[in-house]
């Protein structure tokens, strides 16, 4: 689903030069042995119930040996070689969780803006604004996410007028959960200097009365119109982001994650705050970061894996819940819209050609059928390269491209927590036809796609437990709908940990270090309170909680008693 960057994103020189140079030492730090002053104690983490997926079967081991490079030596070693031990006390130990498309600095802005996510009626909402409002009254913009007018009962997109009782006294902007559209109050649109003259940009909407004013309302591409006018972020605004995400993600068991999205000014945060992080990052670059930068900073591990840079996003269409996402036929619910394209075919091509030229691999978000099916006849076209590409979300398919995914080698980067959050209006978008290839898991699996699931945090909650309860049961957290929404669609348990660990890594060619507990990889795993696949009785796996985190042989996070 994602959400684009407001667009003052760039470098300055100083920056620029900065970023050079950080990426000049990581290079030469490549052909470097490891610092003997990196080493690790030894440990033996022992008396544990660990499950690991191995050529998609499940491993089961008691304790695990980690060596002093913080890579995994042994699963039930005979000789632990005098390693520190620790018990594990029965705990169900697994590979840390990788989260295939998020949004890690989206992420960590949910610490210091309004979250509108949960609320259940625009009053509900805009009370809350009310609130946020009054606490921060130094704001000069009030900012906030995760409003969804169908949980609302709505009917239609909130307006500046229904914000401007709440708060009229300066600008407010609130995104959607789905980042592809978002509101301003009466003050928003007089400082964007949007009116009814105004000319939406390809590929976006403002959403207009019958006086042919701007409700307040504005779809993908035009949501720039306003988000351009917002407060720049400075690097620590960057650093306080990060640190809050990684925070939130290391606490629900997440090691890897794929930022969907990274521009330049949070790459250089990213590249300087490497060796500290403790979650591996993928950055995705954002493709005005990979116009300004990315012919110097493509790497494939900075600081022994936690930083990975070899990736561009790019977009073709919105999404399904804003009528962004781009049909071949109309929208069953609407008035002949087909959706909006965000880039016309010959630039999508241009783009990817020049992605793969760069040796960079490509990411395009894409969830109507018709954004996929043009998305596919673009890979038909360019040479591949060597590298795996992607395509974000593969939310609709049309069912006769399906099996192109498998014939092009693409990787199907999908989230299943949006089966579950869209089942409310997914069908009455696409009509009971297209649906059959819609969140279609099962079918893509059977033919041997490679699925790499992800949450697409902050859009949906982070927790990847969600994501595998709705992977396998195809229900909320309420269990509904009874027996599961299109369950044939479904996962195994097995399937859903494979998704969740090594498909992230084998989609960001990582596969070798990352994704399993095997010897020579990466000791990342966690600790939980439940067996995935031994769930007791009246537990789902939702419920799931992390106990600890460990990154490379070295806690990380540590969250309840063993």
């Amino acid at each position: 689903m994602c959400e684009r960057h407001a667009s003052s994103t760039g470098l300055t020189r100083a920056q620029f030069l900065k970023l050079m140079g950080l990426m000049a030492g990581s290079l030469a730090a490549c052909s470097e042995p490891a610092s003997p002053a990196g080493e690790l104690e030894p440990v033996l983490i022992d008396n544990v119930r660990g499950y690991t997926v191995v050529e998609g079967q499940l491993r089961r081991f008691g304790s695990l040996l980690v060596d002093a490079r913080g890579r995994v030596a042994a699963l039930d070693p005979g000789n632990a070689d005098g390693a520190k031990r620790v018990d594990g006390r029965g705990r169900v130990c697994l590979p840390g969780l990788n989260d295939a498309h998020g949004h890690i600095w989206q992420l960590g802005a949910k610490a210091t803006e309004l979250d509108l996510a949960g609320t259940r009626s625009l009053d509900e909402a805009m009370a809350a604004l009310k609130r946020y409002a009054a606490e921060h009254p130094d704001q000069p913009w009030i900012k906030g996410r995760g409003w969804n007018e169908v949980i609302w009962g709505l009917g239609r997109l909130p307006t500046a007028a229904d914000l401007d009782r709440a708060v009229s006294d300066r600008p407010v902007w609130l995104v959607r959960v789905d980042g592809h559209a978002a509101v301003t109050n009466t003050a928003g649109l007089r400082s964007a200097g949007v009116g009814a003259g105004t000319t939406a940009p390809a590929g976006g909407e403002i959403v207009r009365g019958p006086d042919g004013q701007p409700t307040g309302a504005f779809i993908d591409a035009a949501k720039a119109l306003v988000a351009g006018k917002l407060p720049p972020l400075g690097e620590r605004d960057h650093r306080e982001r990060l640190a809050a995400a990684q925070q939130r993600l290391n606490k629900v068991g997440i090691t890897s994650a794929s930022d969907a999205g990274t521009n330049a000014a949070e790459l250089l945060v990213l590249r300087a705050q490497a060796a500290a992080l403790t979650v591996r990052v993928n950055a995705f670059l954002s493709w005005e970061a990979f116009a300004e930068v990315g012919p110097s900073v493509r790497t494939d591990s900075v600081a022994d894996d936690l930083l990975r840079i070899r990736t561009v996003k790019l977009y073709i269409d919105g999404a399904l819940g804003s009528r962004g996402a781009a049909l071949l036929e109309p929208y069953s619910d609407s008035g002949g819209s087909r959706g909006l394209l965000q880039l016309a075919a010959a630039q999508l091509e241009n783009r990817m050609r020049r992605i793969v030229d760069a040796g960079y691999q490509c990411a395009v978000h894409a969830i109507g059928d018709g954004g996929n099916r043009l998305v596919l006849d673009t890979y038909e076209r360019i040479p591949r390269g060597t590298m795996r590409h992607r395509i974000e979300h593969a939310q609709v398919l049309a069912t006769s491209d399906i099996p192109r995914l498998l014939r092009l080698g693409l990787i199907a980067s999908m989230q299943p927590v949006h089966a579950t959050e869209d089942m409310n209006m997914a069908e009455s978008r696409v009509g009971p036809a297209r649906i059959a290839g819609a969140y279609a898991w099962r079918t893509l699996l059977d033919q041997g796609s490679v699925i790499a699931a992800g949450s697409d945090f902050p859009v949906s909650p982070e927790n990847p437990f969600d994501g595998m309860h709705a992977a396998v049961t195809r229900t909320d957290r309420d269990g509904k709908p009874v027996g599961g929404w299109y369950p044939a669609q479904a996962m195994s348990p097995v399937e859903a940990l494979r998704a969740f660990t090594w498909g992230g890594a084998y989609a960001a060619h990582q596969e070798r270090v990352l994704g399993s507990l095997e010897p020579a990889k990466h000791a990342d795993f966690i600790l939980v309170d439940q067996d995935p696949f031994d769930l007791g009785p009246g537990r789902a796996l939702w419920q799931t909680q992390v106990l600890q985190t460990w990154l490379g042989g070295k806690r990380v996070g540590e969250y309840g008693q063993l």
